[in-house]
């Protein structure tokens, strides 16, 4: 029997550780295999970029200047949230909403001029960032000049423009209008012709009609087939992700971390959703996984106020299950408070953050692990049965692609062509877990690399693992 618990403490100090269209054509320059998404997306993390609370000064410029310690990270998209100008009619707080636009096709005077924001996307791009912008299409600020074209937005009885829920700043769009759709395409088009970003993440994306999506996306893909399109949803991920998008909200799961962390639902809860996923939505439909993000930072708390001490456990969890981890402002910098939506409040940035470094480990992990890829380029999930219930014990096994060392942009020094193993023991309880994980030795013994670098043994089924309340091993081979 290997004694674990020097090494796991070892382990746990370290993880606390409107338009014009000028056309021009993506190129791809990653090595991988063809995927039915852009070949950066299938190891890519990404990061939801908050302009106005990110720095002091809360400009593209200033922003600029933190570029290459989030390419340092490991960060390899960049999600930049609405960045046009904001409406001033029944506007929400000093500053107003994102998403509230408008203009589509102006820059927010908040944040700078279009130079900057320019100048920063083509730094972005020389660092090797993929840049997306976060789309409002569902709806415009009330005092858009959009309100003035008949027929583009919704109206009661009265003419009034109408608003959804308690979205008391935006007037909702009217898509059986095809003028006002085709002016929405251009818009789009200017974008990513002119201004040169690669994709879009598209806010409340299930509350436009899907058929607008397929076409859009189908028509700025002509030019741009290496796009990235993310969608706010999950109801419609199944229609939405047929066409017109790379990745959904992983909102259910993201919901049950949160409960697991705070004791409401079991590890058996996590294993009978991904049962249900694996059985109802497609297979290469990405799951963007996440424990924060500028919903849930400032509506319902940051990841240590839903989590608590299981915070950390939690984001390595979003590493190693299927799909694409995000990062949101403030979470590499140390940030523990909740970020004012309509208001200046700039994160806390704490030196030599932990989390930093417990990132950049992720990110390094992820990149040299190909059964880590998203979707159908990674390795199927396997559970591992532990006589403990409050363990997540699960592997994920990348067999080696036959020949893909003679096949066009893959070689053997890019990993493809290696088996390569994760497996993934957490305990997700608090309070600390002896425990032992059932599987054929073929299958698990010898020797495993964990994320810091240490070596481990393991012998199943006799070796006994030990973890304390909330933390992990992730294991490579």
């Amino acid at each position: 029997m290997i004694t674990m618990k020097k090494l796991l403490f070892a382990l746990c100090a370290a993880v606390l550780a409107m338009t014009g269209c000028t056309k021009k054509t993506s190129e791809k320059t990653e090595c991988m295999a063809e995927g039915r998404h852009p070949a950066y997306a299938y190891n890519a993390t990404i990061y939801e970029l908050n302009t106005r609370q990110l720095t002091e000064e809360g400009t593209f410029a200033a922003a600029e200047k933190l570029l290459p310690e989030l390419r340092e990270n490991g960060i390899d998209i960049l999600w930049i949230m609405p960045c046009q100008p904001i409406g001033k009619l029944t506007r929400k707080g000093t500053l107003g909403s994102y998403y509230s636009i408008i203009d589509y096709c102006q820059i927010n005077p908040e944040f700078g001029t279009r130079a900057d924001f320019e100048h920063f996307l083509n730094r972005a791009h020389e660092l090797g960032f993929k840049v997306i912008l976060d789309w409002v299409a569902n709806h415009t600020a009330p005092d858009s000049e959009w309100t003035k074209n008949e027929g583009w937005h919704y109206r009661d009885s009265l003419g009034n423009l109408m608003v959804q829920y308690d979205w008391t700043d935006i007037s909702k769009l009217n898509y059986d209008n095809q003028d006002m759709r085709q002016a929405m395409l251009e818009a789009m088009h200017w974008w990513m012709d002119t201004i040169g970003i690669d994709g879009f993440r598209c806010d409340v994306a299930g509350e436009v009609p899907t058929d607008f999506w397929n076409w859009a996306m189908a028509d700025l893909r002509k030019t741009h087939p290496d796009m990235f399109t993310l969608a706010e949803d999950e109801d419609k991920a199944q229609e939405l992700t047929e066409q017109a998008f790379d990745m959904y909200y992983g909102w259910t799961l993201h919901h049950l971390m949160n409960e697991v962390a705070q004791g409401k639902k079991e590890v058996d809860d996590l294993w009978q959703y991904f049962q249900k996923v694996d059985t109802t939505l497609r297979k290469d439909a990405i799951r963007m996984n996440f424990t924060s993000n500028h919903d849930e930072n400032s509506w319902n708390g940051t990841e240590f106020e839903r989590m608590g001490d299981a915070a950390y456990l939690m984001a390595a969890f979003t590493y190693f299950v299927p799909g694409m981890p995000l990062i949101y402002t403030g979470q590499l910098s140390g940030n523990h408070h909740r970020l004012e939506f309509f208001e200046k409040d700039v994160i806390d940035r704490v030196e030599n953050a932990p989390e930093y470094g417990m990132y950049q480990r992720l990110n390094a992990f992820r990149k040299a692990n190909a059964a880590l890829q998203s979707n159908e380029k990674g390795a199927p999930m396997i559970r591992l049965e532990s006589d403990e219930d409050d363990i997540f014990a699960a592997i994920r096994t990348f067999a080696a692609e036959k020949g893909c060392d003679k096949s066009e942009g893959c070689k053997k020094e890019d990993g493809c062509c290696k088996k390569n193993e994760v497996m993934a023991l957490m305990n997700m309880s608090d309070e600390e877990q002896t425990f032992t994980i059932t599987m054929p030795c073929e299958s698990l013994c010898g020797e495993w690399t964990d994320i810091n670098g240490s070596v481990i043994t393991v012998t199943v089924p006799t070796t006994t693992f030990t973890l304390p309340a909330w933390q992990y091993l992730l294991l490579t081979r």
